[in-house]
């Protein structure tokens, strides 16, 4: 071990991750931390790190308050109805009432906004969305947090959370390792802001092979956001509430722009508009949530998937339409070329001209985040003034663990954040931490040397697996002594598609599949205990198995809990299929026991506060 240098860093406010919301908790941090030293540790690098590294053409997380265009009441409702009333509603309030004020820096740091020239207001897209010239969005976000951190780390992995051993459920601080160096990084802090990614790769990929990057959501983002809480306790909550995506079929462009802005539609392999079809079907299964507006997400996805089932596939895209008009022509192709440029390679590979063929699209396997439409994530303090009892305990968007606070895809129960939302919900873990920070909740805090060295040795164990095992191997890659991170990988990703829901069962699940998942996952664990890394790109990559793997007995352990299916389209409980509000219209909230290992589930109710309100000023 003594060939892995040790770096000790001491700090106020540590962030963990340099994605938007990573930026936004370090930019913060230090407006209302004046003297305090705030660090922010990313695995990549905070230039080009996160969800929207590549880019992004649109805040999809707008109200523009100061049109009256939207209020953050209307985001609650139109939050709450997309997730068939399962959200926090104190959380998505509180985001929405500060999100405008994010992009107007955004704007004022020199994001090219694009303007409706007749209003001089934003271009909107869509009743949320706002259009940009997204190329350049990360690295002008990123400049802020670089100007208001002491320190930005790139290119360290934070693998474990650090617990205060003077005083129980404290947090302490983080270690990790510098994937250039190998390098070993204790970072001892007041508070923790995990800003990590949700889980992309949980779920077996439709992209295999040398495709296998190629996913919707960000496919470095492994779930540190949910392990690193789950691991030393944390409640979480919503974790069964995945996400499938309708994209565009093997380069997984995004839709949005097309349907919002150049008003394209769907139909089916005969022309048909497919989604009529299945309104009785779907009227069954989950009543009146078929009749809102605008139409949940999940049931759309419920109708396409149906419809393919049934034979009516490919579905297509029309954009043979939109894209005779000059100018909407070039705003498809920048959509692309700005953010998911592998469309267009895709679309061009295929002999695909949109302007003369309609592109098929797909369902992506499921992902598992908190930033996006969903709800999976840490159960955490809303604010004072909005968040009833169960729902509040001191410090807004902190853990059940004191000093560990979330933001972006770590923080559940509140959906379509998106990138400007997520920045935002940083801001408001980062101003929250201080407050604990000056109210003296974070003094005496004791990490011994021991807690960070048997760290240091789980840490770099796989490598030293290999070392010692590498000889066995004659002949192939296939070893009696340890697993490599890719086969364990394709290993966690096979379970997690055929017994919980994934897209070899077309999203269908049920209790003993679940209970099988969950053995299967339980020798898994077991099994990456020998997981061997033969140099740093590997040990980074056994890491995020790791990760990925505790995060999924969490998503299998409350699939298996709510006994009812509340999201068809996302997937399905084929014991449970209807929607049950009678008995689950309540939130789940999940804790393991960093013991035992073992999960203990409960429901809590879901308040809709929004609307209570309105009927109490009513009367």
């Amino acid at each position: 071990m003594a060939k892995h240098k040790t770096h000790y860093e001491d700090c106020d406010v540590l962030v963990v991750g340099g994605g938007m919301a990573g930026t936004g908790a370090t930019f913060e941090a230090r407006h209302w931390g004046r003297d305090m030293k705030i660090i922010c540790v990313e695995k990549a690098n905070i230039d080009r790190s996160g969800a929207v590294a590549q880019g992004l053409y649109a805040i999809n997380c707008y109200m523009g308050m100061q049109w009256g265009e939207n209020q953050p009441e209307d985001h609650v409702r139109y939050a709450r109805n997309d997730l068939m009333g399962m959200v926090r509603e104190d959380l998505g309030y509180d985001m929405a009432r500060h999100v405008d004020s994010t992009v107007h820096m955004f704007d004022e740091w020199g994001l090219p906004m694009m303007k409706n020239e007749k209003t001089g207001r934003y271009l909107r897209e869509g009743k949320w969305q706002i259009m940009i010239h997204g190329e350049s969005y990360k690295p002008i976000v990123a400049e802020a947090a670089k100007k208001s951190a002491d320190k930005i780390y790139n290119r360290i992995m934070i693998t474990h959370l650090l617990m205060d051993e003077g005083q129980e459920n404290r947090v302490g601080g983080a270690v990790g390792f510098n994937m250039r160096t190998g390098d070993f990084h204790v970072f001892r802090a007041k508070t923790v802001i995990v800003a990590a990614g949700g889980a992309s790769h949980i779920f077996k990929p439709r992209a295999v092979g040398e495709g296998m990057g190629r996913t919707w959501y960000a496919p470095w983002s492994n779930g540190s956001a949910y392990a690193l809480p789950i691991a030393v306790g944390a409640k979480m909550t919503q974790m069964e509430n995945r996400i499938v995506l309708c994209r565009f079929k093997d380069g997984y462009g995004p839709v949005g722009a097309y349907f919002l802005h150049l008003k394209t539609y769907t139909q089916n392999a005969n022309g048909e508009n497919y989604e009529k079809k299945w309104y009785d079907q779907t009227k069954e299964l989950v009543g009146e949530y078929i009749d809102h507006h605008p139409t949940p997400t999940c049931l759309r996805n419920h109708a396409f998937i149906q419809e393919t089932i049934a034979g009516g596939g490919p579905i297509h895209m029309v954009t043979t339409e939109a894209f005779q008009d000059p100018h909407l022509e070039t705003v498809g192709w920048e959509n692309f070329l700005g953010m998911t440029v592998g469309q267009a390679v895709v679309w061009a590979s295929q002999n695909i001209d949109p302007k003369y063929t309609n592109p098929e699209l797909t369902t992506s396997e499921p992902y598992v985040m908190g930033s996006h439409a969903t709800c999976s994530g840490a159960w955490v303090s809303g604010p004072e003034d909005l968040s009833p009892p169960e729902y509040f305990w001191g410090y807004n968007r902190m853990l059940t663990i004191d000093g560990l606070f979330g933001a972006g895809d770590t923080v559940g129960g509140s959906a379509h954040k998106f990138s400007s939302g997520s920045f935002t919900e940083g801001r408001l873990a980062a101003k929250a931490a201080v407050k604990y920070i000056n109210d003296k909740k974070a003094e005496g805090i004791k990490v011994t040397d021991k807690q960070c060295e048997d760290f240091k040795e789980a840490i770099f164990k796989p490598l030293e697996t290999y070392q010692v095992a590498q000889n066995e191997i004659t002949g192939g890659t296939v070893s009696p002594s340890y697993i490599s991170p890719i086969q364990g990988l394709q290993r966690l990703q096979r379970i997690m598609d055929e017994y919980v829901g994934g897209i070899a069962t077309n999203y269908m699940t049920n209790g003993n599949m679940l209970k099988r998942g969950l053995e299967l996952l339980a020798w898994l664990e077991e099994d990456l205990e020998k997981v061997g890394a033969e140099d740093l790109h590997q040990l980074m990559r056994a890491w995020e198995l790791k990760h990925r793997a505790l995060t999924s007995q969490c998503v299998t352990e409350h699939t298996m809990f709510r006994e009812e299916t509340r999201w068809p389209g996302y997937y399905y409980r084929g014991d449970h299929m209807k929607l049950d509000d009678d008995n689950w219209h309540c939130l789940t909230v999940s804790r393991r026991d960093p013991k035992t290992g073992k999960f203990s589930l409960e429901k809590v109710p879901v308040y809709h506060i929004v609307d209570e309100n309105e009927k109490k000023k009513a009367s």
